[in-house]
């Protein structure tokens, strides 16, 4: 199992929940921004936006840099990675759990229709 806090990987998902704080990422993703370039494409207060970026931070989805008054935002992908080794064990448990499932289900048949012939 891929070994991360639970808190780290709860603070992930609750970033990466709202469909606003993707679609920053999906802008950080193409280069650096400004706080007032992501902001632009939303119709919402610059402090709700910085709210959402507060959220992001604090997940450690982004990075911020202060240039004087210029706040410039960098992705960090390391805790998505880290979220998505974290549902592939369980996407594999799953995936394991169902394959012996229906092998059960297949010989439970298999029985079924023997018994069914004589």
């Amino acid at each position: 199992m891929v070994k991360c806090s639970p808190r780290f990987v709860s603070r992930t998902f609750a970033a990466l929940a709202d469909p606003t704080r993707r679609r920053i990422l999906e802008h950080l993703a193409q280069g650096d921004r400004c706080v007032t370039d992501l902001a632009r494409p939303y119709s919402m207060s610059l402090p709700a936006v910085s709210k959402h970026l507060r959220v992001l931070e604090n997940a450690g989805l982004i990075r911020r840099r202060r240039k004087g008054r210029l706040h410039s935002l960098k992705l960090r992908a390391a805790p998505m990675k880290q979220a998505s080794q974290w549902m592939e064990e369980y996407r594999r448990f799953w995936e394991g759990s169902l394959d012996r499932l229906d092998g059960y289900l297949k010989e439970l048949q298999a029985k079924e229709n023997n018994h069914g012939i004589t």
